[in-house]
């Protein structure tokens, strides 16, 4: 059971603005109420900007890509300058409470014995490079998941000269998983949507 203080899916009462899953901090606003809705991810960008309140969640790899991945998906973390929240999420994955390895997905130590990346951080510019050589080092087909506001738009960071503009801006990205952090039943979710594991 999810905490009482737990920030899910933001709402926005009545007609209001788009709002932009991708660059939310999910911090207290007078604007937003936040649901205990942990489904966040989406396959594609765009499918983070909600309207009236609408959202469409991540969907599955196309059949040759689950095949391949569906049983046994090997992950490599790049932290591309983030604060280390997302990180800590991430790595809670591996604790007893959500054994990530029961569902085959591990994080591994070296690009080579992966079958994608998943990002977090702004990508500050002294990462860029270490970035695109441990996607340069997967062997194809490859997945690319960003983690976080700051993976997926830059965040806090996205007016700095320092800074992306978001993950995609660099690479492909197949997955994209909201907050800050993202909470590890939200990345979860997104994984396990991406491996076809979960359709509803």
């Amino acid at each position: 059971m999810l905490p009482s203080r737990y920030r899910g899916r933001p709402m926005i009462a009545g007609q209001g603005s788009p709002l932009d899953l991708g660059q939310i901090t999910f911090a207290p606003d007078d604007g937003i109420q936040y649901s205990n809705d942990f489904r966040l991810s989406a396959a594609k960008r765009r499918d983070l900007v909600l309207k009236n309140n609408e959202t469409v969640l991540a969907c599955a790899l196309n059949d040759q890509m689950r095949q391949l991945f569906g049983r046994s998906l090997k992950l490599r973390q790049v932290s591309a300058g983030g604060c280390n929240a997302c990180e800590a999420d991430l790595n809670v994955l591996n604790t007893v409470v959500f054994d990530l390895s029961r569902f085959g997905i591990q994080f591994v130590a070296s690009p080579r014995h992966a079958d994608g990346m998943i990002v977090t951080g702004p990508i500050v510019r002294n990462m860029r490079e270490a970035l695109l050589k441990t996607y340069e080092a997967m062997p194809e087909p490859k997945i690319v998941i960003a983690s976080g506001a700051c993976a997926i738009s830059g965040g806090l960071f996205a007016e700095s000269p320092e800074a992306s503009k978001g993950l995609e801006t660099i690479v492909p990205v197949d997955l994209y998983i909201p907050g800050c952090p993202p909470h590890p039943l939200t990345i979860l979710d997104g994984l396990l949507r991406l491996l076809g594991r979960i359709k509803r």
